[in-house]
């Protein structure tokens, strides 16, 4: 007869077994924030959302926890003990690791003058303090969703810009140009419609798949960026803003 002990502990590996299948093949989330009380919630509710966690509360902590492991998303407090979420943010940004990995700022901070910072630093979104955990969910999957977008997949150039959706990678005449997922999504959209006219609410559309919290001046923020992006090869004056609420990707440098 199996010993009741044995069969307990046998039970037991099987569930720790199980669950650590599950949290390899879910989505891995980076949660840098200082306050404990918000950690713990963000713990109980992301975990029982089904996404794996690694919390810390430092922005050295979440440099050794970054170059050790990949993640899906990171969710960063704006405060932090020793530097500040848009200094890490802007550190990711610059490594090629990185760039590409998806941030949402959480925030006290909750003026537009704030959100329009954070999206600068290079943030995909913006959330502040006090927060619905039902829609800071809604969010972290909208924000992962579209890191891995479900776009046409055939190559895209114009003019030694080259747009590569499978790999998700741009390049020009060769260089690797460095965007993060929301400045990807807007240069692919841009770049299926050269030469017409594309009006913000299309690209809230498009790239936010209408997301009711975004409006049209994150629009000019992002894009903004993406501009920010092409400047060094001089491809940001591709990029025109075309009176009437809307912008338009020009068909070659040499026609402007």
């Amino acid at each position: 007869m199996l010993d009741r002990h044995a069969a307990l502990r046998a039970l037991k590996k099987n569930e720790q077994d199980i669950q650590s299948m599950q949290a390899a093949d879910s989505e891995r989330v980076l949660v840098v924030e200082d306050d404990a009380a918000i950690r713990e919630l963000l713990r109980i509710n992301l975990s029982h959302a089904g996404y794996s966690l690694s919390l810390c509360e430092r922005v050295d902590e979440a440099r050794i926890l970054l170059a050790r492991e990949s993640f899906h998303l990171a969710m960063l407090d704006w405060m932090l003990p020793d530097e500040s979420g848009i200094e890490l943010i802007q550190s990711i940004r610059r490594q090629p690791e990185t760039m590409r990995l998806p941030i949402i700022m959480l925030t006290a901070r909750n003026q537009e003058a704030d959100r329009i910072a954070g999206l600068e630093a290079g943030a995909d979104d913006y959330l502040a303090k006090p927060f619905s955990m039902a829609e800071l969910i809604a969010r972290v999957k909208a924000v992962i969703r579209r890191a891995q977008p479900d776009i046409a997949r055939e190559k895209l150039e114009l003019d030694g810009l080259c747009l590569e959706p499978e790999a998700l990678r741009v390049s020009i005449h060769g260089s690797t140009l460095l965007l993060s997922p929301t400045e990807f999504r807007l240069l692919h959209c841009f770049m299926r419609r050269v030469d017409r006219m594309i009006m913000r609410s299309q690209l809230i559309a498009e790239v936010w798949e209408h997301q009711p919290y975004i409006d049209e001046r994150t629009v000019d923020v992002h894009v903004r960026r993406l501009r920010l992006a092409l400047k060094p090869f001089g491809y940001d004056r591709l990029i025109e803003t075309v009176r009437g609420g809307g912008y338009r990707l020009a068909p070659h440098l040499g026609s402007l």
